[in-house]
């Protein structure tokens, strides 16, 4: 489809339908609806066709189906599911947004939008970026991984960090920072491929399967020096694991709890006493907190993908909007290593217009 062009009279979006009690119900949860397909003409000053090519699927989504106060507003019934996307510029009234660029923003689970110009950021690609990394390495993801471990854990050199979730898409990005600031980095993934990836290619200086029936014994072993800087991503049995073996004075940075957000009755630490008797410093944070920090952030995450200092894995669901639920269902499974995509529609990333 050529910029400025559209191939259909409708488009597809998805919308929430039901709150989750527990998992995401495909079908119920969610359902697709279709919407005619808006025009030039319908654009007013200062807004563009936007037409989705990848979307960004997050475990914070699950928090944003629960109708309860949180640093965002739950997403209504009925309306687009919320996310990030990626896209092309089909048609536009504003002038800082040719027709034909690439944009990104908080699109939502849908084919088109007509989008302010304020809602979105033009993509301009540093050297060795793909499209993909502005959802991921390069977008909130590598935000959240670089300011979670440097300003809240406050990494520095010789200390002893454990990251829980590691094979994700921020998990990955924090031990690697870690790695780059000087410290020994001990990863937690869900299966044997993901921690020999973690190890083999990333530079995790060890990994290891929470899954295994030994892992209780063999976290104890791997952290006998104690650990000096957490990084939470899972919380549940790991985070008790990781509090009964913290030094005195570490930090504890609750970045998610990937094993608690499908429950209705999510369980916290029974640990919490270590809490008290090891003065450790637990502290949550998210990302926004940090926002007029980002630039700086980003310099320094497209320096270090462009020396090869960190490397970035996706995992990309094929197939279009409509599977997007399927994604964030599977998502709470660990069927991703690095970041989890979905493809919208296909893109020839070697033409590459207004970058």
């Amino acid at each position: 489809m050529a910029p400025g062009s559209t191939s259909s009279s409708t488009y597809k979006a998805v919308t929430l339908a039901k709150r989750p009690t527990d998992a995401i119900v495909i079908n119920e949860t969610f359902t697709a609806i279709t919407k005619p397909t808006p025009s030039v003409d319908d654009l007013k000053d200062g807004e563009v066709l936007f037409e989705s090519v990848y979307l960004s699927i997050d475990p914070a989504m699950r928090g944003w189906l629960k109708d309860a106060r949180s640093y965002v507003p739950p997403v209504k019934i009925g309306e687009v599911m919320r996310g990030q996307a990626v896209g092309i510029v089909r048609e536009s009234k504003d002038p800082k947004f040719p027709r034909g660029c690439y944009a990104e923003g908080i699109v939502g689970w849908t084919e088109l939008k007509v989008c302010k110009g304020s809602e979105l950021q033009k993509v301009e690609l540093p050297k060795a970026a793909r499209l993909t990394d502005v959802l991921g390495v390069l977008g909130m993801t590598g935000l959240t991984a670089y300011f979670g471990i440097t300003e809240v854990g406050k990494v520095k050199a010789g200390d002893f960090v454990v990251v829980s979730g590691a094979a994700g898409a921020t998990g990955s990005v924090v031990g690697q920072i870690a790695k780059l600031k000087g410290a020994t980095v001990l990863g937690i993934a869900g299966s044997d491929d993901k921690c020999q990836w973690l190890k083999k290619e990333v530079g995790f200086d060890d990994a290891l399967n929470y899954k295994d029936k030994d892992f209780p014994s063999k976290f104890r072993a791997a952290t006998k020096q104690y650990i000096d800087l957490f990084f939470d991503n899972v919380g549940g049995e790991v985070l008790d694991l990781a509090l009964s073996r913290a030094k005195p004075h570490s930090r504890f940075v609750m970045c998610g709890a990937i094993s608690q957000y499908n429950s209705s009755r999510p369980q916290g630490p029974k640990n919490y006493l270590m809490i008290i008797s090891m003065r450790i410093r637990m502290e949550g944070f998210i990302v926004f907190d940090f926002q007029k920090e980002y630039p700086r952030a980003l310099r320094d995450l497209a320096q270090w993908l462009s020396e090869g200092k960190i490397k970035r894995k996706e995992t990309i669901v094929k197939g279009g909007v409509e599977q997007a639920q399927y994604a964030l269902r599977d998502l709470y499974n660990g069927v991703n290593t690095g970041k989890l995509l979905v493809e919208v529609k296909p893109v020839d990333e070697k033409v590459k217009p207004s970058l």
